[in-house]
């Protein structure tokens, strides 16, 4: 217990357990998240690339797509190399300031993409149901407005429970039961009664997480039934292509951050809550570009002429 001690007195950190009590799941894990974590970065940054690349691809959905991947990359960066290291070492732990600037930032980046996915369904809504005045509606300073109205809400709140975190006394506990910095693991080493924190964390993650939640399924029902009244079923399809894949990255990322933030903190099992905030820190980024872009027309066609034309320039 040498690298944990630290000398007890001086080490001012936290170790971060993450997965060290199943040395054999630790090896496969480094695997697991290494290759994901290599499609993420490739995936996020030809979205980006592309969007600002092609012309064709430079309207209001690209440009949330785009946040969006930019989001993802730093999301996955504040967590995952770090914890890369982590399962190769014996070494868990992770200082003080460390430990207050992950939290900072992957949480500022997760509130962020919670709302940011709000607007993008807002923004599938008007292409879908008021195709005629999209171009009024969507325009580029409403959607600059947005976007950063997203960033500055996700990280305001950040700030907020990042403070209101770290104020709480722990009485020198530092072992962190999670692979990563995190509001409830943080809590429970707490040495007071923490109701009043979890009260608040449990308010506003209904604000941050119900309030996009019910955003969307609005916006849903309504495209569903304009796209009913679609008289070609190839436009049905498209329209439904369109925002299966945004449903789809919706329900895994509101869904296990659900399960995380929203549960009351006696029956919430820390290896389940492990394994859930793997979901939405790494798998979620790295099912975003695939999920948008694949199944999507525009970006092949817009990646096809990228390529071509680095073939030509040769």
């Amino acid at each position: 217990s040498g690298t944990f001690c630290k000398n007890g007195s001086s080490f001012t950190g936290f170790v971060l357990l993450g997965f060290s009590d199943r040395p054999q799941l630790e090896l496969v894990l480094f695997v697991v998240l290494l290759i994901f974590y290599l499609f993420t970065l490739l995936g996020n940054t030809t979205i980006i690339a592309l969007s600002h690349l092609d012309p064709h691809l430079q309207t209001p959905m690209y440009f949330f797509l785009s946040n969006l991947s930019f989001l993802d990359l730093c999301y996955t960066t504040s967590i995952v190399p770090q914890l890369l290291v982590h399962l190769r070492g014996t070494d868990k732990s992770i200082s003080f300031g460390g430990c207050v600037a992950q939290l900072f930032i992957s949480l500022g980046l997760g509130c962020t993409e919670c709302i940011l996915l709000g607007v993008m369904a807002f923004d599938r809504y008007a292409a879908i149901c008021r195709p005629l005045h999209y171009t009024v509606v969507m325009h580029p300073r409403l959607c600059a407005l947005m976007a950063s109205a997203s960033w500055v809400i996700g990280f305001a709140n950040s700030l907020l429970q990042t403070v209101l975190t770290f104020l709480v006394p722990r009485c020198g506990r530092n072992k962190i039961d999670h692979f990563l910095c995190e509001v409830p693991p943080l809590l429970k080493l707490a040495c007071v009664d923490t109701t009043a924190n979890e009260s608040e964390l449990f308010f506003v993650g209904v604000i941050i997480l119900l309030i996009p939640v019910a955003l969307i399924t609005v916006s849903y029902g309504r495209i569903v039934r304009a796209v009913l009244r679609i008289k070609s079923s190839a436009g049905q399809r498209k329209a439904f292509g369109t925002c299966g894949s945004h449903i789809t990255v919706v329900s895994l990322f509101y869904g296990t951050a659900i399960y995380a933030y929203l549960q009351p903190s006696n029956n919430y099992s820390q290896d389940q809550g492990k394994f859930v905030s793997l979901f939405y820190t790494i798998v979620t980024p790295m099912v975003n570009p695939v999920i948008y872009t694949l199944r999507n027309k525009d970006v092949t066609g817009a990646m096809k002429k990228v390529l071509c034309r680095d073939c030509d320039s040769r």
